[in-house]
């Protein structure tokens, strides 16, 4: 069974970092891209970053860009999402999510579009002013 578990996630004041993580088990790490939704009160759930992990692409949402860094350690099955300058706006619950990535098609496009198989439990993010 695909399985994706979050942790990291906590309470900071503005301007401070928090970095999540998403161990994966149950399927071929290599065949997927994996990252990060966040969903905040009142808001429409938004993708914000993901990665390939056959070649390490990337894709930001420019809400992040800049200050989140993702990565994947692929001998522990794992995706880091490393969150700098955290501002109030980027509070709310974060999930990891995944699924197979079909190579030649734009990779963010295609985590935000498809309908993902693999959900995590989410972490709550909270930032302060």
């Amino acid at each position: 069974e695909a399985q994706l578990v979050e942790s990291g996630g906590g309470l900071v004041q503005a301007g401070g970092s928090l970095r999540l993580s998403c161990a994966a088990s149950g399927f071929t790490f290599d065949d997927y891209m994996i990252g990060w939704f966040r969903q905040a009160p009142g808001k429409e759930r938004e993708g914000i970053s993901c990665i390939s992990i056959i070649d390490g692409g990337t894709y930001y949402a420019d809400s992040v860009e800049g200050r989140f860094t993702i990565a994947s350690d692929n001998a522990k099955n794992t995706v880091y999402l490393q969150m700098n300058g955290l501002q109030p706006e980027d509070t709310g619950v974060y999930f990891c999510a995944g699924d197979e990535y079909i190579r030649g098609y734009n990779l963010g496009y295609q985590f935000r579009t498809t309908d993902l198989g693999t959900w995590g439990q989410g972490t709550q993010v909270t930032v302060s002013s």
